[in-house]
């Protein structure tokens, strides 16, 4: 990490932007420069994903619900030109999350266009992490389950990378403009339909609403996703840093209120509760 702030300072100023500050209010309160809390930012972002891919490793859980959830980089979509949108580092960026349902534990993300290459490098990088059984034939209660939206390059990547190992199914949400005026009213949903891809026995059991409110917690916290505000990031570097500043401080640091302990406690990854120096420091 660079060097040149004091510790409790370069502590203070990862602890203002995990609890949901923007790089700017973040200089007004310290005192320091947006170029010197960037570095730090992404210093930061680089040791917590060398964390994340260190710990989450062997991970026995249940049922995991993935999902997308919506930001762009230096420009909106629309405003790109026809060269600006042959740059994937620009313009419309999703991140692919995957959250437990029992432990509420984060152990693959993923950032990148909404495509299909995106859609690969994040089950590939989520079938490293979870232990599967090594016989297929074990009753289907004996492997984990995935839960997934519609998106279409979800049941090819999860069949190449899972194959018959987990139990999977999907939900498809249908909606209808909500009577709420304005372009922020929340559609209303009018129906959903549950389908077996592979394995599922109670298709009750098929959701995506805990990483759907997930959604809610990383808007939350991490700045750059809230919408409305200027927030944006212009790098994807810094998105990704901040992206993975915030998992791995969800992860280890911040208690779950309906657990009472942190997602990495409730999974057995760690043992304690971690502060911001033991994430960074």
């Amino acid at each position: 990490m660079a060097n040149h702030l004091k510790a409790d300072k370069r502590l203070k100023i990862l602890h203002l932007l995990v609890e949901g500050n923007s790089v700017r209010s973040t200089g007004r309160l310290t005192g320091s420069q947006i170029r010197t809390i960037l570095s730090h930012l992404v210093d930061a972002g680089e040791h917590c994903r060398e964390l994340m891919d260190h710990s989450m490793r062997n991970l026995h859980l249940d049922h995991l619900q993935l999902d997308e959830i919506w930001t762009f980089c230096l420009k909106k979509q629309g405003k790109l030109t026809q060269t600006e949108k042959a740059n994937s580092l620009i313009g419309d960026q999703y991140l692919f999350v995957a959250l437990d349902e029992q432990t509420k534990l984060i152990p693959s993300y993923a950032l990148g266009k909404r495509n299909e290459e995106t859609t690969e490098r994040f089950i590939r990088d989520l079938r490293g992490r979870i232990v599967v059984p090594e016989n297929v034939n074990v009753p289907w209660d004996e492997k984990p389950q995935l839960s997934t939206d519609g998106w279409q390059s979800y049941p090819p990547a999860i069949d190449s990378f899972f194959g018959s190992t987990v139990n999977y199914g999907t939900i498809i949400k249908a909606f209808k403009e909500t009577e709420q005026p304005g372009r922020y009213g929340p559609p209303d949903v009018v129906s959903t339909e549950r389908r077996r891809i592979r394995g599922v026995n109670d298709l009750t059991t098929i959701c995506t609403s805990h990483v759907e409110r997930n959604n809610g917690t990383i808007r939350q916290w991490c700045k750059r996703f809230t919408r409305l505000t200027y927030a944006f990031s212009k790098k994807r570097d810094n998105l990704w840093a901040a992206i993975s500043l915030h998992v791995a401080y969800y992860n280890f640091c911040r208690r779950h209120s309906s657990l009472r302990i942190t997602p990495a406690m409730a999974a057995g990854v760690t043992d304690r509760l971690w502060n911001i120096n033991d994430l960074i420091g």
